[in-house]
This record gives structure tokens, sequence and C-alpha cells, in this order.
């Protein structure tokens, strides 16, 4: 992933805006604010996610594809699975169906949302955006397994009562997930990684950026503290704004559930500037490799922690999906697998997706 050389004032803003952010988390954490520090909040919020992908292109462009890409995805999935095991462990039973909305919530974004305005923008810019089919077919493969083993199967097992496994339902939902998690990235970075590097128009893999220096050790390190810092930053300080959020969405007479649709779009922030950023590169592989692989991390890592969680915590944790969801996974494997087959995707392929997208908001807003 090539990075252009920052001048001074960027550095020191990329540098100087998560910690500040960090410092506003930690000074708003728990509390009611007024409307200026909301304001403020929503400053830091915006500034942490433009410098998460800035230090996020900054070790990618050291340690190259696929890792960079895993990097962005896996920092940004372990802190989201922080908080919502923090808010499942404080909210009681009204946060039993916490997890699932998330994950789901997750997937949709990124599997439609992500892909489809990389796709799009790729294509816009020349024509077709093209990526390694041998790598996107088996992100495909991966998010559909484990989105139906973890989502679909508790709304038809029969050994608890709702849509819930029992708890050796769960262990085993559990060790699968991470198993298939870890085998994945195994694939994605060891045995097959040439998968997994951006292809030109031709077909031809890019596995080195010639025309750009990588940083240094030092700068390498730097940039992943700050990474990590960004995002802390931006994952509490959306949280800080929740509850703005939840005045806002019942003032406008909208569903709870929208909620959380809104954090996870702020959350996934980053990785969307990021996939976009790249897919104006035509580095449209890269982008996929972002948006797939966030979802199979929510979804690998997400469930195996809640399933210990669910040790101490009390309440039914709901899992199984609805009607409705479940029609908008099936489409959304459906169409995915017929975008990515072919290697080469045009404005209608990201188009499609972004219809998906929208009406996966549009659900949410009028379900």
């Amino acid at each position: 992933m090539a990075t252009t050389k920052p001048g001074p004032l960027t550095k020191i803003g990329t540098t100087a805006v998560p910690l500040l952010a960090l410092v506003v988390l930690a000074f708003t954490w728990g509390r009611e604010v007024p409307g200026l520090v909301v304001a403020l909040v929503g400053f830091c919020l915006a500034g942490a996610v433009l410098s998460a992908v800035h230090h996020a292109e900054v070790v990618a462009h050291r340690v190259g594809e696929p890792f960079g890409s895993l990097v962005l995805a896996v920092a940004v999935t372990v802190i989201e699975v922080a908080l919502i095991v923090t808010l499942m462990a404080d909210g009681g039973a009204k946060t039993s169906s916490l997890a699932r909305d998330t994950v789901f919530a997750a997937v949709m974004i990124t599997c439609n949302g992500i892909v489809g305005l990389s796709l799009f923008v790729g294509a816009w810019k020349g024509g077709i955006a093209p990526f390694s089919t041998e790598g996107t077919v088996a992100a495909v493969a991966t998010v559909a397994t484990l989105a139906t083993l973890s989502l679909v199967l508790p709304t038809f097992t029969t050994g608890a009562s709702g849509p819930e496994f029992t708890g050796a339902q769960l262990a085993f939902a559990a060790v699968v997930s991470l198993a298939v998690y870890l085998l994945f990235v195994a694939m994605q970075t060891i045995r097959h990684r040439e998968y997994f590097l951006p292809v030109t128009r031709d077909g031809e893999v890019l596995d080195e950026e010639d025309h750009a220096h990588p940083p240094s050790n030092r700068e390498t390190f730097l940039s992943l503290g700050l990474l990590l810092v960004a995002l802390v930053a931006v994952v509490g300080n959306t949280k800080g704004l929740s509850p703005l959020i939840e005045s806002g969405v019942d003032a406008a007479g909208l569903p709870q559930a929208f909620v959380g649709v809104v954090i996870a779009l702020l959350v996934l922030l980053p990785e969307t500037l990021a996939a976009s950023r790249s897919a104006r590169r035509d580095r449209t592989q890269i982008s996929l490799n972002l948006a797939h692989g966030s979802a199979i991390a929510s979804i690998g890592l997400t469930i195996p922690a809640i399933a210990v969680a669910s040790i101490w915590m009390d309440g039914p944790l709901l899992l199984g999906l609805g009607a409705t969801h479940m029609v908008m996974l099936a489409l959304t494997v459906v169409v995915s697998v017929l975008t990515v087959i072919t290697g080469r995707a045009t404005l209608l392929q990201g188009g499609l997706h972004l219809t998906l997208f929208a009406s996966f908001v549009f659900l949410a807003i009028s379900p």
C-alpha cells in the first residue's frame, strides 16, 4: 500500500488528535456532558477516525499486504468486542440481543456497504474493479459459514427456548468460530498470501509497491501505538455519544434497534475510509480484504468472547436472527458469490451491494 510522505503539520495532527481524543474520553467516560462538550467529543471522534486511517496505512506500507489490512480489521474488532462484552455485563437482560444485533450490523455494513462503495469507486474510475477470485471467494465462503453457524442456527435449534444456544451448543459454536477464523488468517497470511494481494486490470499480481519508501521500524511502531490509541478513542467516544444518539432516535420515533446500526457505522468508519481510498488507487483487493476480514473477525472473535463472558452474565443470550434478517443475509451471500466469481466488478455490482446496504438501513428504520 503506497503512502505519500506526510508533512510536518500532518505528522503533528495525526499524533496529537488521537491523544486529545483519548484525554477527552477519560474526562467524559460515564458522565453526562453538556452540548459544547458533545461537540468536542464529535470533533475528536472525526479526527481519531482520520488518524486511524493514516496510521493503518503507515503500518500496512511497512508490513505489506495482506498483513496491513489484517492489522486494522483485527484492531477494530478486538476493541469492538471489548465494548460489546462491557455493555452486556453492565446492561443486564435488556442487552441480551446486543451481540447478535452488532455482529449482524457489522456483516451488513462490511459485506454490502464497504464492498459496494469500494467496487463502485473502483469501477467508476476505470470501468472495472479487478480483484483476486481465489482469495475473495474464500473470504465470502468463510463469512457465509460463520454467519450461518452463529446467527441462523440458533433460531432453529430446539435445545433451548427462543433463538438461543444451549451451553454446549454455544461452546461448540465458539470453538468452531475461532478455529475457522484462525484457519482463514493462516491461509491469508501464510499458505496462500498471493490470493490476497492486489492485482492490475491485466491480472498481474502486485507484491510490492516500488514508488514509495517504507517507513522505518521506529515510525511503524509509533504508528501502531497511535493506531490503537485512535481506535480506543473512536469506540470509546462512540459509546459516549450513544445516549445522545438514543435520545435522537427516540425523538425521531425510530426503533431502538437503530441505535446499534448508528454505533456500528461510526465504529467502522476507519475501515470504510481506508477501503475507499484503496479503491481510488486501483487496489480493490485491499478494500475487499478490509471488508471481508472485518466481517470474519467480527463473528470469529465476538462469539468466543461472549461465550466466555456468558459464564458470569445473567439472562438469555439471543443469537438467532429473525426471518427478515435471514432473508437479507441469504441475499447478501448469493449476490456476493455472483459478484466475486468473475474477479472483475462493474458499477452494477457495486450498485447492487449498496442497494442491499440501503435496504438494511431502511428496514432498521422501518422494520
